[in-house]
């Protein structure tokens, strides 16, 4: 690492706990680049077809922790 990087890193964790939150959403935001601009709409189309062939009976339900368990046992 440069010494420019090092010296930026120290004050960064000098920062208090909301500042480093909003530092890091900016930097995820430019690491992640300009999205489809269709994203928003795709994905609203998505979860209304979901929600259709749910209430259809075409696709079923989980329930709220078992998802989450499946989704923490998937991480370790």
């Amino acid at each position: 690492m440069t010494t420019h990087f090092k010296a930026l890193e120290k004050k960064v964790r000098a920062l208090d706990s909301r500042e480093k939150a909003a530092l890091a959403r900016t930097l995820i935001e430019d690491l992640d680049g300009n999205p489809d601009s269709n994203a928003e709409l795709i994905w609203a189309e998505e979860a209304q077809r979901r929600y259709q062939a749910y209430k259809s009976g075409e696709l079923g339900s989980v329930p709220g922790e078992e998802t989450m368990q499946r989704a923490r046992n998937r991480l370790k």
